[in-house]
């Protein structure tokens, strides 16, 4: 039997999703997420994040990443902090954005960017952006993420929120085959509430929690 990636609960409904693949959503804490036998192959899905042409040059792109950029920097104020820019993929762009703002930032991307040893500290924040919707062990990621944020440290997740306007079966967000889990408002609330987070939402798309000092 499959479990939530994102909780392990076995309490999952078939979703109505699309024709392509099958979906379900977990019962207690809301994600949606795909069927593991529609899963890419991570050399499939390497060759698929391979043809994103983002760069730091890109004034579009950074218009974009600045809907999570400029309310974090709000909160974070203007002293020196140091912050990592967790799935940044092969062209980053929001660590650069961030160190023009006199942030001292790292980088890490499983594909592009696989030091490891980034990831042995704490950052004042982190920043997650267009990349939780790529998780497939979502559950293991989010408890690294808040593991990498020092008490009172912020993190900032950018992903397209499921909402009840919106038509899933001909979204263009599930039509990405590289986008397997799908959260909601409800489906953060849940992690914030789980591990002592404080969760604020911008838009459609933009989650700023803060950790429990």
């Amino acid at each position: 039997m499959q479990k939530c990636p994102l909780c392990s609960s076995q309490d999952l409904k078939d979703f109505p999703g699309d024709a392509r693949r099958s979906y379900f959503r977990c019962q207690a804490c809301a994600l949606i997420f795909v069927d593991r036998r529609s899963l890419l192959s991570a050399e499939d899905e390497k060759a698929r994040y391979e043809l994103h042409q983002n760069n730091p040059q890109d004034t579009g792109y950074r218009a974009f990443l600045a809907r999570l950029a400029d309310p974090l920097v709000e909160r974070l104020g203007v002293s020196p902090l140091e912050g990592l820019d967790f799935g940044c993929g092969p062209g980053p762009t929001l660590s650069v954005m961030m160190e023009e703002m006199g942030y001292c930032m790292a980088k890490y991307d499983p594909f592009f960017f696989p030091d490891t040893a980034v990831l042995d500290k704490q950052y004042d924040f982190v920043t997650c952006t267009e990349a939780f919707e790529h998780f497939y062990f979502p559950g293991r990621e989010w408890k690294r993420l808040v593991g990498l944020v020092k008490p009172g440290g912020w993190l900032g997740i950018m992903t397209k929120l499921v909402t009840e306007e919106r038509s899933f079966s001909d979204w263009y967000y599930a039509g990405d085959p590289t986008h397997v889990c799908f959260f909601s408002r409800e489906a953060f609330r849940f992690l914030a509430e789980s591990d002592g987070l404080h969760a604020s939402f911008i838009g459609d798309s933009v989650i700023l929690l803060q950790r429990d000092s």
